[in-house]
């Protein structure tokens, strides 16, 4: 590759905050409000480290020591967990809540997967650069003296497509040159103290390569709902149908781990499959039963966990 990719080479789209829709797309998603919470300050204070600096000034004047080693760690967030767990879908939307919170306007970069190229020698390495290139030239301009003006986060959905171990024997030359540009990126937002992030979502925490696992600032695990999460997904929508309380139970215990079946559902497959199925089963001559929703649940099976290759 001789010319700079463009931008929509790269990026799959650019994504502004605040805005109502990825507001309303993160208040759906329920049962991960101590996730939300969480990444919102870290990626706040990551972007924008002046509330911090406040906040110390105000109750801890002689903790700069402390302060500094908070503020210098790198701007890089990894997601991990299973499949349809909310990863994904929390990283799209959580620049609103951040910049809401900061009260500064937010670009997202989500890192297509077409940045890893086709193969040819020296292309990834070329692709990750340029976008790490865009995502600092953009942050630069929003750098203040003070308070950032903006920020940029750079989403790598299935980052270990991109990341991978450097250790794995069968890794070619040229995914390893292009973990290398994937460090040397996460480094200069980081020297740089630019108003930037890094947000990385991956299935395969443990293929990640260890480099880039020991610059996380924050890695957030993702499981399964648990009865007391798909209560959070189920109870509120079921009540809309006349469900009673022991009918919501029976129902979010359905979805649970059952003999025979070591795992439960995901919350995409409460949200994306059964609940659909619910509803379309009964449509459009009969009111939901509650009796069939518990007979639909039992017929489906939920997603089976992503089973790694530890070979």
């Amino acid at each position: 590759m001789s010319n700079k990719p463009t931008l929509d080479e790269l990026f799959e789209r650019r994504l502004n905050y605040p805005d109502i829709d990825a507001q309303e797309r993160l208040g759906r998603l329920v049962g991960l409000d101590d996730h939300k919470a969480r990444l919102t300050k870290i990626i706040g204070l990551l972007v924008n480290p002046s509330g911090l600096e406040a906040w110390a000034k105000k109750h801890h004047p002689s903790a700069n020591g402390v302060l500094n080693v908070v503020l210098r760690r790198p701007p890089l967030v990894v997601l991990a967990g299973d499949v349809g767990s909310g990863k994904s879908e929390l990283a799209e939307t959580i620049g609103d809540a951040v910049a809401r919170q900061e009260k500064i306007d937010i670009t997202l970069f989500p890192m297509s997967l077409s940045t890893r190229g086709q193969g040819r020698v020296g292309e990834m390495t070329q692709l990750l650069s340029a976008a790490f290139d865009y995502t600092v030239e953009e942050a630069s301009k929003l750098k203040g003296a003070g308070c950032a003006r903006g920020a940029v986060i750079l989403l790598v959905d299935e980052a270990d497509a991109i990341a991978q171990s450097r250790e794995a024997a069968q890794m070619h030359h040229e995914d390893r040159a292009g973990v290398n540009a994937f460090i040397r990126g996460i480094d200069r937002i980081g020297n740089g103290r630019l108003p930037a992030a890094v947000i990385m979502c991956t299935n395969r925490l443990s293929s990640l390569d260890p480099a880039v696992r020991r610059r996380a600032a924050d890695i957030l695990s993702f499981n399964r709902p648990d009865e007391h999460q798909r209560h959070a997904v189920l109870g509120e929508l079921l009540k809309q149908f006349g469900f009673t309380k022991a009918q919501i139970d029976a129902l979010v215990s359905a979805t649970g781990a059952q003999k025979g079946r070591a795992y439960g559902f995901t919350f995409s497959d409460l949200t994306q499959r059964l609940l659909p199925a619910i509803v379309l089963d009964a449509y459009p001559s009969n009111a939901v039963s509650a009796a069939r929703a518990l007979e639909i649940a039992g017929a489906m099976n939920p997603t089976a966990p992503f089973q790694e290759d530890m070979k």
